[in-house]
């Protein structure tokens, strides 16, 4: 076990692999428009040739560097380079319009690479028994995490709870469009062949996000430039320990919610960012406004959540987010069957993955504390330059995703909206969590709805007679009633 664990990190050329991989992953993380999955996708292509633990390595190092990558430019542009870091953004930014970039940074570095080991080590020890009670999860389950993931913008939206839905809602909408996947009606397409495809969500987070804030940042071209503290990047040891418990609390979120099939780290962060925001008290910074908090969560719980993703992947052969299926095929074309019996004819593959994706979180830690004066000085760029740039890059980005000059547009039409709507105080953050979880909302809604036969009464009853589904029911009841006047004048008090 110990000789498969420790395998890529002795082998040279599995250590380079790992290497570049996930130096090649921070920066496609970090570029809105190029996501992790489109990478892996690619590598595949490339490697069915190789031996399956190359590929593995260098697949893993993409991986890990990838879902870390997107919390550089949401910190420096407000732009997430992938969903998982839309909640960094919320603080992130605000740090680096103080000047704190570096310590920001580095602080998302240090503590995604503890979440990353966390998830790691519960792949390694957990497996078995987390994979058993993911299997468990009914549609009807996935539903109820859906509406509470939709419940919980609310808490992402400043005071307002109901501008917080209204954005919900209408990211749900924008993610509605296309062709219905059962019947193959056209919805909300108005007879437009360009929509029956459906609009991805990388345009909407480009446009509500990229475009939105260069639109917002023309109101401060007269502004000087904010220039960055770069003398402090390793954070403090004192902020390491007063978040410590918050991370360790994090990161069992994110390896949970990793391993449920078909979630991932988007929803993991969200749900670790409303958890930070619930139980921290007294912050020194109000959240929104560059609490430390709002950092820590999210970037624990979606770095954790890559070895809760590998656990039913491996163990039941079912992808835990859209990164682990393309691993899932890659297994298949190198002869390989993920599943029960994956740990038990080829238990040295197993732990060759968990020591690669270690080895993967060590690289993650030199390359994520290096460079960084670089990236800050993106943020000290003068307006004037950096605002048409930011456009040119989110329109490259939008168009590479399917070669098709329409997302432009579209994009160009999210990020009006996404202008208005931070003039009247909407966040966007939102909008892009709705487009994200309203086909999942949209199928598993189905799919209770076959299983109940139709019949209202058994699909409700089926809520409160399931044990999963009954303690998902009471969460989403509690959060419902949490955003009250009631219930708020009652915690005041």
């Amino acid at each position: 076990m110990l000789a498969n664990l420790a395998l890529s990190w002795f082998d040279p050329s599995l250590l380079l692999l790992t290497a570049l991989g996930t130096l090649a992953g921070i920066y496609v993380g970090a570029i809105p428009g190029l996501s992790v999955t489109m990478a892996t996708s690619i590598l595949i292509s490339f490697t069915f040739r190789w031996d399956v633990n190359d590929a593995l390595a260098l697949i893993a190092g993409v991986f890990v560097g990838g879902v870390y990558g997107g919390a550089r430019t949401a910190i420096l542009l407000n732009i997430p380079g992938a969903p998982s870091a839309i909640a960094t953004a919320i603080d992130g930014y605000p740090l680096a319009q103080k000047g704190e970039a570096g310590e920001a940074i580095g602080l998302t570095t240090v503590m995604s690479v503890f979440g990353g080991l966390i998830g790691i080590l519960a792949l390694a020890l957990f497996a078995p028994l987390i994979a058993s009670f993911a299997i468990q999860f009914n549609s009807r389950d996935y539903l109820l995490l859906g509406l509470i993931g939709i419940l919980l913008v609310g808490s992402l939206s400043g005071e307002s709870f109901a501008k917080g839905a209204f954005a919900g809602a209408l990211g749900v909408l924008i993610g509605m469009v296309g062709l219905d996947p059962m019947t193959a009606e056209g919805r909300f397409t108005f007879g437009s062949i360009q929509l029956m495809g459906g609009i991805p969500y990388i345009v909407a987070m480009i446009g509500f996000f990229g475009v939105a804030e260069a639109f917002v940042q023309l109101h401060n071209l007269d502004l000087p430039v904010i220039r960055q503290k770069i003398t402090r990047v390793i954070p403090r040891w004192s902020d390491i320990k007063r978040y410590f418990g918050l991370a360790i609390r994090c990161s069992g979120i994110g390896t949970i919610i990793g391993a449920l099939p078909g979630t991932g780290g988007d929803i993991a962060a969200l749900l670790a960012y409303d958890h930070a925001k619930r139980s921290t008290l007294d912050p020194e910074i109000p959240f929104g406004e560059g609490a430390k908090e709002g950092l820590v969560a999210p970037e624990v719980a979606n770095n954790s959540a890559v070895g809760g993703a590998y656990v039913p992947m491996l163990t039941l052969g079912i992808p835990g987010d859209a990164v682990t299926a393309v691993i899932i095929g890659a297994l298949f074309i190198h002869g390989l069957k993920p599943g029960p019996l994956l740990l038990v004819e080829t238990p040295h593959l197993f732990w060759f993955i968990v020591g690669n994706l270690v080895l993967a979180n060590l690289f993650l830690l030199i390359f994520g504390l290096t460079g960084i004066r670089i990236f800050t000085k993106i943020v000290e760029c003068p307006k004037a330059i950096l605002i048409p740039l930011i456009i040119v890059f989110s329109a490259v980005g939008t168009y590479a995703i399917q070669n098709n000059p329409t997302h432009i547009l579209w994009m160009l039409g999210f990020g009006v909206v996404g202008y208005f709507m931070k003039t009247y105080g909407f966040q966007v953050g939102p909008v892009i969590l709705g487009v994200i979880l309203g086909p999942m909302l949209d199928e598993n809604f189905r799919r209770a709805m076959l299983r109940a036969r139709g019949d209202v009464g058994k699909f409700l009853w089926d809520f409160v007679s399931h044990p999963i589904s009954l303690v998902l029911t009471i969460a989403f009841v509690l959060l419902l009633l949490s955003q009250t006047p009631l219930w708020k004048r009652w915690r005041l008090r």
